[in-house]
């Protein structure tokens, strides 16, 4: 009986490893996970700045390809 109850506590004790690995697992995970959630909200922000940019440039600013001479390759 008395190795019955010394392999359950050692069950007992594998499992409460077992456990607190997984919960600082976890914490790790959400830790990355909230990270990368601010790397992509900073990143979507410097997006939307940069298609405003975009979108508000003077096309007079842009070379049109007619009037542009073929590079000397040609």
């Amino acid at each position: 009986m008395s190795q019955n109850n010394e392999a359950l506590e050692q069950r007992v004790n594998d499992l409460e490893c077992q456990l607190a690995f997984q919960e600082q697992t976890i914490e790790e995970l959400n830790e990355a996970l909230s990270q990368q959630q601010l790397l992509i909200t900073k990143m979507q922000d410097q997006m939307k700045y940069v298609v405003g940019k975009v979108k508000n440039m003077d096309s007079s600013n842009l070379a049109d390809p007619s009037e542009e001479t073929p590079p000397p390759h040609y």
